[in-house]
């Protein structure tokens, strides 16, 4: 079964740049020139800062908004791709039985291999302010439970998608809305106090929080971070538990 998810991913990525001269140039592209204007505009000709931001690093604004865009941008593009993999399967499921989980997994592996690349960059763009302490590292256990989490929830989404065509449009609504009620676009510390508990409601609040201690502080995210993961990684396994055992008879029948 590794092998054919290999396989179908390996085939989704090269659907992406089919016909294409530049190749992983323009997969790249996108994300790169969207970290370079962060950085030009609020950093090199703005000069702004965020707050009263202890570190250097976390005080500019184009640096902030890096650390916690490109992860949101990886996560859009897992869930989005994810959500319609089981539709777009639909005729090959119909006539094969292979597991259904496949697609959402290829779709968010995909994904992945895109983003997964920038933010290991990111990560050693920082490593000689923080000289690779050991705070730094755990991005990449950050990166993994992401991963984790686009595809239980891109999972959830495809079968929610495949028995009532309004989700997609939906969810397509609360991505473009999510990214302003999470820490992304502002430091937690500057969201009412009284209304910060909205903030966790989105999964990413917690690897973006994650990401902004290891990458801009160099330091070991909070427990609270990993709590909060851990937590939407168990209640969205039990969801789509769920959604599988509701729908296992009629999915094909719905795609």
């Amino acid at each position: 079964m590794r092998a054919l998810l290999a396989v179908l991913t390996r085939r989704d990525l090269a659907a992406r740049t089919a016909g294409s001269v530049g190749g992983w140039l323009w997969v790249w592209l996108p994300p790169l020139a969207t970290v370079a204007a962060y950085f030009l505009v609020f950093d090199i000709v703005f000069g702004m800062r965020v707050g009263n931001a202890a570190a250097p690093a976390a005080a500019r604004v184009g640096t902030f908004l890096i650390v916690g865009m490109l992860p949101w941008m990886a996560f859009v593009d897992a869930v989005q791709r994810g959500m319609g993999s089981l539709l777009d399967a639909g005729p090959l499921l119909q006539k094969n039985p292979l597991p259904p989980a496949l697609f959402p997994a290829r779709a968010v592996l995909a994904s992945g291999c895109v983003f997964a690349p920038l933010i290991v960059l990111l990560m050693a763009a920082y490593a000689p302010a923080h000289h690779l302490r050991l705070g730094m590292w755990a991005v990449l256990p950050l990166l993994a439970g992401q991963l984790a989490l686009s595809f239980l929830l891109a999972y959830l989404l495809a079968i929610l998608t495949a028995a009532l065509r309004d989700v997609a449009q939906g969810v397509g609504l609360l991505l473009s809305l999510g990214v302003f009620l999470s820490p992304i676009l502002f430091p937690l510390t500057q969201f009412p106090e009284r209304w910060r508990w909205v903030l966790w409601l989105n999964p990413m609040t917690a690897p973006a929080l994650g990401y902004q201690a290891a990458l801009l502080e160099g330091a070991a995210p909070r427990l609270m971070v990993w709590a909060a993961l851990a937590a939407w990684l168990i209640a969205l396994a039990l969801l789509l538990n769920l959604a599988l055992a509701r729908s296992r008879d009629q999915l094909v029948d719905w795609l």
